[in-house]
């Protein structure tokens, strides 16, 4: 199975420094959700493992080497990304879509092979988009858009996949429906995820893995219940909550009710949590 991990990564957009020295090494064969606040550097993490972004320092390896030593095909061979919120050309139909997942296995500018052609019949038929197959991607919901394009994403034929948000403005049944997939491609085909995630209880009832992120560094990484912690909350979402077993299958559960100290500046709020991070460590 393909290794994924960094090594003193930094990450810049011009001369602002978002991620600095991170050493991040990503489970195989798991759901790993990253967690933090608005502007965490969640997403500028996951945009450099994926290769879209390239770093000021340090590299991204996969399987011992870096990234960035190897050629776009070899990459887009090796892992698939989904980015936030993505658009498809006026008219273009599911299978249309999905095809472009094969490109990385073309050469030059060939047809499509038979074996393209079963691994795009596969693709849509993993995500349940075969009714759909000839519509065009800009008349679906926007459930089955984010399945079109995931289903586009498996036709790389990849092992790893990332998602930034894949969530983001989807109502309730489509998250669950997004959600319950990619919980399938895990446990069916044992694809390595690793996802940009806003909400916490969808992390830690889909995720196996999480990792907490503040001001671009790794504050806590573990299973579900070693990372959603009173201390971890405050730490990195500044709110005070009940954590609380789900009722059926045990995961933690985040339930806030409170924002930290809302009177107290903003540096002396940093310093009472730190503290209570250290002693808890």
């Amino acid at each position: 199975m393909i290794r994924l991990y960094t090594q003193e990564l930094d990450v810049a957009y011009e001369d602002r420094v978002i991620v600095k020295g991170l050493n991040l090494s990503i489970p195989t064969g798991k759901i790993t959700a990253l967690v933090g606040s608005n502007g965490s550097g969640k997403s500028t993490i996951l945009k450099s493992m994926a290769r879209i972004m390239r770093p000021k320092g340090g590299q991204v390896l996969l399987d011992g080497k870096s990234i960035h030593q190897q050629t776009t095909k070899e990459v887009a061979r090796q892992l698939a990304i989904l980015p936030q919120n993505p658009t498809a050309p006026d008219g273009l139909t599911v299978s249309e879509l999905v095809s472009y997942g094969r490109f990385p296995h073309q050469k030059g500018f060939g047809s499509l092979s038979k074996e393209d052609k079963d691994v795009i019949h596969w693709a849509v038929e993993m995500t349940g988009m075969t009714e759909f197959a000839d519509r065009p991607v800009d008349q679906l919901s926007g459930g089955q858009r984010q399945r079109a394009w995931i289903a586009m994403s498996l036709a790389q034929q990849t092992d790893i996949l990332f998602l930034d948000e894949p969530t983001t403005f989807l109502d309730m049944a489509h998250q669950l429906e997004v959600l319950k997939l990619l919980q399938k491609l895990n446990k069916e085909e044992n694809r390595t995820i690793i996802m940009v995630v806003h909400d916490l209880n969808h992390a830690t009832r889909y995720a196996q893995h999480m990792v907490a992120i503040q001001k671009g560094q790794v504050v806590s990484e573990g299973a579900p219940e070693e990372v959603v912690t009173k201390e971890v909350l405050r730490l990195v979402f500044g709110i005070e909550a009940d954590i609380v077993p789900d009722p059926r299958t045990g995961v933690p559960l985040c339930l806030p009710y409170e924002l930290i100290g809302s009177s107290e500046p903003a540096s002396e709020k940093a310093q009472t949590v730190e503290k209570e991070m250290a002693v808890a460590r």
